[in-house]
């Protein structure tokens, strides 16, 4: 949810920076760098480092002094260690595996820092003179600086401090002898970063002077992928409500089609797309991070899909090509088809991504890794259809690489279930774009990236809004970020979707969006009277049982609600579940979930009576429909205790 209200609040600090800061000379440091190789039985991916995810990253949710590094006056600093060198180590001989740790090692450190810290860039391109021309950009994301600057945001970035023998220079070479005794030494340290394909070349850089006032000693030589063509991050979507046909999304460096194979002998042939610099939104006065120093290639996005299928059956597939390669093989599950009875699905929002490693990033929503994790257990071991992801999905918002790093967070999960969306503000907002709320928060992305790698079953681009039926559910699935006026063609769009239900075959109808109509949380943007206004009749008129928000990065149910009042409350059964008899509809339920990730919010100390329940804690939200009975669960995701259950009939 966090949007563009701290650029005002920064300003002031941004203006005295800009007034302190002063011109510094620069020449490419000249460094010796080398890259080696270690068997892959020195460690794997599955030395997954981190226990307390949550708590590290939590302090790099929002502003931090890394978010803004790129915009920071870039000094040289490679007289200070001229004996630096930058050392790889790979567990592979023939490049980077598309999943893995790898070791960068510098050595020749002449005075050891807290301040000593390595990003990792790609493209290999940290040269300032490339992007000479851009001191004037990027206002929100605090540049103020004086030239040069680093052309490529870092991926991520990690301290040389994580090697806890760094600073006491445990690990130390002697550079100079005199009369047998040496006289000048330096010292070294290791640090591991998780990699994961992103096609283009990768180089480590080696910098002091913190993130604040960053000096480059030097950098490594530019280590490539063992195949920038692999395809990678296939997740699985629904085109209808039949349950007979699925879409695959995949991601490779190749511009050729490829195929699905799946079931008994079958096969699809993906069709091709990509986005590029020309696509991402901006202006003349103020260019986004997704023009220029956000960017990263995102090769080619394949697309098939999968038909002939059986609704609420398995399958396997896998995708690629004998020339570029192939997936594994993956077995799936297509949903209910719409009509049949039971379905049990997964909600949630706000979710984005955690690092595997001890790494910094521009934007770390610290419960992602846990509430996947948490999700993917679960599906493993239970009859899971498929899950609803209801906007702010990875928080690239302008820094493309990211987008990367989430499809392979979610690919354990999504490459076996479909995984619905919904559009949320990270993903389509900004100036002068047509988007309903005037802030820079995608980053100039404009929905060009999701929709891409995100295609639902909608009646055209940037229009992301649609409905589908799975079992006794209608799913209405709408843009908060379009116009929902009542002269708008979504406006028109909903009424008719929802007016055209036919209860007896899908007595459930579940209204899905990003923004909520109701909030406990006490910061700015929480709710939009205008929204409320115009959408929140349309649910009342339509009988719509339950809606789902995110936005609002905690969770919270309601009572029976409409026009801020309980038009009924909820009975204990006998198992004590709270449940709400909507034989005798009196207005829908709504619940906020957008806990799967982001920072969370607080919780006003002035709780309004429809509020029943109030959590701000990681999770999610799964369910359980029959043609009379629909059950909730909110679960948390690091115990997986279940924390609120309620129940709707009919």
């Amino acid at each position: 949810m966090e949007s563009c209200n701290w650029v005002l609040k920064y300003v002031p600090f941004m203006l005295l920076v800009f007034f302190l800061s002063s011109f510094s000379t620069y020449s490419t440091p000249a460094t010796t760098t080398t890259t080696t190789t270690t068997s892959s039985s020195s460690y794997s991916s599955l030395e997954v480092v981190i226990s307390n995810t949550t708590a590290m990253h939590r302090n790099f949710t929002a502003i931090s002094d890394f978010r803004l590094i790129n915009r920071q006056s870039l000094k040289d600093c490679s007289a200070s260690s001229p004996s630096l060198q930058i050392n790889v180590t790979s567990s592979s001989k023939s490049g980077l595996l598309d999943d893995e740790f790898v070791t960068v090692t510098v050595s020749g450190v002449s005075t050891p820092s807290n301040d000593d810290w390595v990003a990792m860039i790609s493209p290999s391109n940290s040269n300032v003179n490339t992007c000479l021309l851009n001191e004037l950009y990027y206002l929100q994301t605090g540049d103020t600086a004086k030239l040069p600057l680093l052309c490529h945001y870092p991926v991520k970035a990690q301290m040389m401090n994580n090697d806890p023998d760094y600073l006491s220079c445990k690990k130390k070479q002697c550079k100079k002898y005199q009369n047998g005794k040496c006289t000048v030494t330096t010292c070294s340290g290791s640090i591991k970063f998780h990699v994961i394909n992103i096609r283009s070349d990768i180089e480590f850089v080696f910098f002091s002077g913190g993130f604040l006032t960053p000096c480059m000693v030097g950098r490594s030589t530019p280590v490539k992928f063992s195949n920038p063509k692999k395809p990678l991050y296939g997740h699985l979507s629904s085109i209808d409500s039949t349950g007979t046909s699925m879409r695959l999304t995949w991601v490779s460096g190749d511009n050729q089609p490829q195929q699905i194979q799946y079931g008994d002998g079958k096969s699809a042939t993906s069709v091709i797309s990509t986005f590029s610099q020309n696509d991402m939104c901006s202006t003349i006065a103020l260019p986004s991070p997704a023009k220029d120093f956000g960017w990263h290639d995102p090769g080619y996005i394949h697309s098939a899909v999968m038909t002939g299928l059986k609704p609420s059956s398995t399958f396997s597939y896998k995708y690629g090509s004998d020339e570029v390669g192939w997936s594994e093989k993956i077995q799936f599950s297509t949903p209910p088809a719409g009509g049949s009875d039971e379905l049990r699905f997964i909600a949630f929002g706000d979710m984005g991504k955690t690092p595997l490693d001890d790494s910094k990033e521009h934007y770390i929503q610290p419960g992602a890794l846990s509430v996947v994790k948490a999700i993917t257990d679960y599906a493993n071991s239970n009859n899971v259809n498929s899950i609803f992801h209801i906007g702010d999905i990875s928080y690239a918002t302008g820094f493309l690489a990211e987008w990367d790093y989430f499809l392979h967070l979610i690919s354990p999960i999504a490459s076996k279930l479909s995984y619905m969306t919904a559009i949320g503000n990270h993903e389509r907002d900004y100036i002068g774009s047509g988007s309903e709320y005037v802030t820079p928060d995608s980053g100039g992305e404009c929905g060009v990236p999701y929709e891409t790698y995100f295609p639902m079953p909608t009646a055209a681009k940037d229009k992301p809004w649609y409905s589908i039926e799975q079992a006794s559910i209608h799913f209405t699935i709408i843009s908060t970020e379009h116009d929902f006026s009542q002269n708008s063609e979504q406006y028109q769009w909903m009424q008719k979707d929802m007016a055209s239900v036919n209860r007896q075959k899908t007595p459930w109808l579940i209204f899905m969006g990003h923004r909520p109509m109701y909030t406990s949380y006490s910061g700015l943007l929480g709710v939009d009277q205008k929204f409320i206004a115009a959408v929140e009749p349309l649910l009342l008129k339509n009988k719509v049982d339950l809606v789902l928000f995110g936005h609002v990065h905690n969770y919270e149910r309601t009572c029976s609600i409409y026009q801020g009042a309980c038009k009924a409350m909820p009975k204990k059964d006998a198992n004590g579940v709270d449940t709400y008899d909507n034989r005798n509809y009196t207005a829908p339920v709504h619940a906020v979930i957008g806990m799967a990730g982001f920072t969370l919010d607080n919780f006003s100390n002035n709780v309004n009576k429809w509020s029943l329940v109030r959590i701000s804690q990681f999770g999610y939200l799964r369910a359980h429909a029959t043609k009379t009975d629909l059950n909730l669960e909110f679960v948390v995701s690091n115990t997986k205790n279940v924390q609120d259950t309620f129940r709707i009939t009919k």
